[in-house]
């Protein structure tokens, strides 16, 4: 059994898919990109401003879904430049203990939805 999970603190889908789905206690979130879900604009210009907004709507689905970033397990990072690497990991690494951080793969591509510099999706177990 699934259960959606949509949350007006996040942007809405661009696309026929839903911000998460809840799988058991399991859940898995599509990709966020850098969008202020209060504007419905994107965040552009600073890979870093551009990450935290992506990380922002991250936490807000777990929000939804009763969870935290103690509960992420896996996370994938899609970049248009790996030399933004450095700075992404800053500021997607405040986000996390050391310690307990998630699996995680950053793989760069050419081009994300609406030609963003970053995009970033979750599974979290609760």
């Amino acid at each position: 059994m699934k259960k959606i999970i949509n949350t007006p603190n996040a942007p809405a889908p661009i696309g026929p898919y839903n911000q998460a789905v809840l799988s058991g206690n399991t859940l898995y979130i599509s990709g966020q990109i850098p969008i202020n879900p209060a504007t419905g604009e994107l965040v552009e210009g600073d890979i870093q401003k551009e990450t935290k907004q992506s990380m922002e709507n991250l936490k807000a689905i777990l929000t939804a879904a009763d969870m935290t970033f103690e509960h992420v397990i896996k996370a994938s990072i899609f970049v248009k430049d790996m030399h933004q690497f450095t700075k992404i990991n800053e500021v997607y690494g405040s986000y996390f203990d050391a310690d307990s951080a998630p699996a995680r793969e950053t793989v760069e591509v050419a081009n994300l939805p609406k030609f963003v510099n970053v995009e970033i999706s979750m599974i979290a177990v609760k």
